[in-house]
C-alpha cells in the first residue's frame, strides 16, 4: 500500500514519540538496551504503523502478520509499540524488568501480550520464523512473517543454516530486516567478526535483498511493500542505522548497547525527544 507525505510525516512523529516512551520505561540508574532499542525504533514503528496486519484486541487471530524480534535485547522497543498499539496498558510500561512484570528484559510470550516468540539467544530467531512460514503454508494461511536480526547477530552459524533453510523451501511470506548499526557490545562488528559483504551473503544464500537507511521512513515502507510482492524466495532487508538513534550523546556509542544513565543524562535525553515531538506538531 502505497504511504503518502502526510503518512510518513505521522510515521516519523511516532517514531519520536516511540522513542520517548523507551527513555521513560527505562528510566535512569538501571541497566538497559538503550542503543539496540533506538536503532530498531523507526523499523518497528513502520511494521506496527503501517505494515503488519493484526487485531490488538484479539491477539491470537489465526491471519495475523508474525514478528520475531531475535534480537531480543531490543523488546523495549516492541513493548512501547504493543502498548501504544493497544495490545495492553501504556501504563504498563513502568513495569520494565521489575521483579514479577509481565515486560522483563528479553520477550516472553508467556507473559506479554502480542509477543510471538521467546528469543533472546542470539541467531534463533529466523529458524523460528521459518517454522511460522512453514506452518501458515500447511495451514492455507496468508499471513507474513518478519525476523528483525541485529547485525552482531549474523556472527551466529545458525543464522545461516536458517537462511539456507528459508531459501530452500521458498518462503516468500518471510522477510529478514537487519538492523545494521554496525555496533555490538564490545564494539564494531567488523573488529570483532567481520560480516561484509553483507547483501551479497544473503543474495548468495538466495535472498531476495534490499539496502536501505533504516530511519528513512519513505525507504523503509517502499523495502516492506517490495518484500511483500517477491515470490518463491524469501527477502532480505538490510536497514542501514545508527546505535541509540534519537539521543545525541548515545549516537553511534558502543558503551550505551546496555548502560545505566544518570538522571541528569535521562532528563536530556527526555526532553530532547519532547522538543522534537513539539517541532513535529505534538
Amino acid at each position: 500500500m502505497p504511504v503518502t507525505e502526510p503518512d510518513l510525516r505521522e510515521l516519523e512523529k511516532r517514531a519520536t514519540e516511540v522513542r520517548l516512551q523507551i527513555v521513560k520505561a527505562m528510566g535512569p540508574g538501571r541497566f538497559h538496551h538503550f542503543g539496540g532499542s533506538l536503532s530498531a525504533t523507526d523499523v518497528l514503528v513502520a511494521l506496527y504503523y503501517h505494515k503488519l496486519r493484526y487485531r490488538a484486541d484479539q491477539p491470537d487471530w489465526p491471519e495475523r502478520d508474525r514478528l520475531v524480534l531475535s534480537k531480543g535485547h531490543a523488546v523495549p522497543a516492541v513493548y512501547v509499540c504493543l502498548a501504544m498499539c493497544g495490545f495492553f496498558p501504556v501504563s504498563e510500561l513502568a513495569t520494565l524488568k521489575q521483579l514479577g512484570s509481565n515486560l522483563q528484559g528479553h520477550p516472553d510470550m508467556r507473559k506479554t501480550c502480542g509477543l510471538e516468540a521467546n528469543t533472546g539467544s542470539l541467531g534463533m530467531g529466523l529458524s523460528v520464523a521459518n517454522g511460522m512460514a512453514l506452518a501458515g503454508r500447511v495451514a492455507g494461511l496468508d499471513y507474513r512473517v518478519y525476523a528483525l536480526l541485529g547485525d552482531g547477530e549474523c556472527q551466529e552459524g545458525q543464522v545461516w543454516e536458517a537462511a539456507m533453510t528459508s531459501a530452500h523451501y521458498k518462503l516468500d511470506t518471510l522477510t529478514a530486516i537487519v538492523d545494521r548499526n554496525e555496533l555490538q557490545a564490545m564494539g564494531r562488528t567488523e573488529e570483532q567478526m567481520s560480516i561484509e559483504p553483507l547483501a551479497a551473503k544473503w543474495q548468495g544464500f538466495g535472498w531476495q535483498t534490499w539496502e536501505i537507511d533504516g530511519h528513512d521512513m519513505g525507504e523503509i515502507c517502499d523495502a516492506l511493500e517490495a518484500a511483500a510482492e517477491v515470490k518463491g524466495r524469501p527477502a532480505a532487508i538490510i536497514a542501514h542505522t545508527v546505535k541509540g538513534k534519537g539521543i545525541s550523546f548515545m549516537e553511534g556509542k558502543p558503551g550505551f548497547h546496555n548502560v545505566m544513565i544518570s538522571e541528569e543524562q535521562f532528563r536530556e535525553a527526555a526532553s530532547g525527544l519532547e522538543a522534537k515531538i513539539a517541532a513535529l506538531g505534538g
